[in-house]
């Protein structure tokens, strides 16, 4: 029982979490910016988290292929999650193709505040020139229907937080970038 004038004090309140959600074109640079960003905050003694898209699509999206509506329920789950992670304290960096501007508008919804859209631009010559997966030669090809850019849209943000353009900055500058916007905008730490 507290009574007035005990030298005990409330719990320190936990500082709370973030998505920061990685959004572009497949070979933009999204996987590699989260794990280079997640990399940096954790050394700044950060928590934080990777929900990448194709390690979710081998298990808790197993189930989902790539039709519109199995895309939004992709990303319903995984705001579903990161909102987890957010509220546990933790920035969890969602890197996801999200096509749809409906899907991520829906996911900015599931994490109320804290939510943060980062277009990782690049323009689809030069990802298809980087084609890290092969996933452009094959679409081309016309062994994977439905692929974005390809065959299947990407909505381009129309507002996001911030745009990083992967085609003409080097992966070092385009996570110090990122870096920065977290900690002034996010962690609301001067650089």
């Amino acid at each position: 029982m507290h009574h007035a004038g005990s030298d005990e004090h409330p719990p320190a309140r936990a500082r709370s979490g973030a998505v920061i959600w990685l959004t572009g074109l497949s070979g933009a640079g999204k996987s590699t910016l989260a794990q280079a960003l997640a990399r940096q905050l954790d050394e700044l003694g950060h928590g934080c988290y990777v929900l990448d898209g194709d390690v979710l699509r081998t298990g808790l999206n197993a189930d989902l292929g790539f039709s519109p509506e199995d895309r939004h329920e992709n990303i319903r789950r995984t705001a579903e999650v990161a909102a987890l992670f957010a509220d546990a304290g933790l920035i969890c960096i969602a890197a996801l193709i999200s096509p749809y501007r409906a899907g991520r508008a829906a996911a900015r919804q599931a994490c109320k505040a804290g939510f943060h859209e980062v277009h990782i631009k690049a323009d689809l010559a030069t990802c298809e020139a980087r084609d890290p997966k092969g996933l452009y030669r094959r679409a081309r090809a016309g062994e994977l229907p439905a692929f974005t850019g390809i065959d299947a849209p990407y909505e381009v943000p129309e507002r996001p937080e911030l745009v990083v353009e992967t085609a003409q900055v080097p992966l070092p500058m385009a996570t110090a970038q990122l870096l920065e916007y977290v900690l002034q905008r996010v962690l609301h730490q001067p650089q």
